[in-house]
């Protein structure tokens, strides 16, 4: 029995946390996360995904950490508060979820204190930059790069794209090689200030706004894009290549994540 048990634990995959966010559903509160962000991890990454509700009261930050081998910043309607980052208030119309922020922030950290990857996508890039110090610009959208309009479609909104080029030397131009891609690009907020530590990895050459950072403070990846990888995963092998780094950097821990 012993030993069929040390078996098991041996096989089993790492466990990575996905973070929701707080929606209204038929005037209900709820936990929310797109499918779409999980589905990828566990097709791509070979791990196990545990939804990390954003909920403050609700999450023992130290003990989660501790169960975790790896944490996805998702994207999200909503913006962080200024606050976190000495910003003005927000145009009207924007999206704010404080208890999100809350959450996205300490475990992330807690995380990257442990010396575990934590990866962003779109929000979860914002709020790694603003984690490290930096700050986000309220409203991109007269770059023209970008894409956020209500009452659109999904499929309208994700069929917008443009270049990025990747200049970095870190985890992600590892994985996906250097020069220019096309990406999806449906946001309001991006980097104005880029935090201490963090390396840019992809700039959009049209206007300069930072699409991707980089870090290893603790011995594994942070990793925050701008674009929606898990949008396209089935059709675009960067973005396939995406998650297969984050399953790399969740199941081989800290300072073995990298590609054989």
């Amino acid at each position: 029995m012993g030993a069929a048990a040390g078996m098991d634990e041996a096989a089993s995959p790492a466990i990575v946390g996905v973070l929701c966010c707080n929606r209204s559903l038929d005037g209900r509160a709820t936990q929310a996360v797109a499918s779409r962000f999980v589905a990828p991890i566990a097709r791509y990454a070979g791990v196990a995904v545990l939804l990390v509700p954003a909920i403050p009261e609700a999450v023992d930050v130290p003990g989660v950490a501790r169960l975790l081998d790896g944490l996805l910043l998702t994207g999200s309607c909503s913006n962080l508060e200024p606050r976190r980052y000495g910003g003005a208030a927000l145009p009207e119309g924007q999206e704010l979820d404080a208890r999100r922020d809350q959450v996205a922030l300490s475990l992330a950290s807690r995380m990257i204190e442990a010396g575990k990857p934590v990866f962003g996508i779109c929000r979860g890039l914002q709020e790694l930059n603003v984690l490290f110090g930096g700050t986000l610009s309220p409203d991109v959208g007269e770059s023209g790069h970008y894409r956020f309009e209500a009452g659109c479609s999904s499929d309208d909104l994700f069929d917008h794209h443009h270049e990025i080029e990747i200049v970095g030397k870190g985890a992600l131009s590892e994985a996906l090689g250097r020069g220019r891609r096309r990406v999806n690009s449906v946001h309001q907020q991006g980097i104005e200030r880029l935090g201490h530590g963090l390396a840019v990895e992809a700039l959009a050459p049209d206007d300069g706004l930072i699409e991707a950072v980089w870090a290893e403070p603790c011995g594994a990846p942070v990793v925050g894009v701008q674009w929606h990888p898990e949008w396209d995963v089935e059709t675009n092998p960067d973005s396939r290549a995406f998650f297969r780094l984050f399953g790399r950097a969740a199941s081989r821990g800290p300072t073995h994540w990298q590609a054989a």
